[in-house]
């Protein structure tokens, strides 16, 4: 499954800085853009990773039902 933010970034002195959008947490730094960018990708999946388990956590033992889901944002 893929999903689609945004990612943000901001040139800060020696270091730039990323952010997603869309996932407030997500945010990161790195020397270069390529860095910051890859270290992005990271702690976006780790964020996620960490909402899932919560989400886990939360529902407990039973029977749940899970589907993909997608929504159209505004330009």
């Amino acid at each position: 499954m893929t999903a689609n933010f945004t990612a943000i970034y901001k040139k800060d002195g020696d270091w730039y800085l990323g952010t997603v959008a869309e996932i407030p947490g997500v945010n990161t730094q790195g020397r270069t853009l390529q860095e910051v960018r890859e270290n992005l990708r990271e702690a976006l999946g780790l964020v996620l990773e960490a909402h899932r388990e919560l989400a886990e956590q939360r529902l407990g033992a039973g029977s749940v039902t899970r589907e993909p889901i997608s929504v159209e944002l505004a330009a």
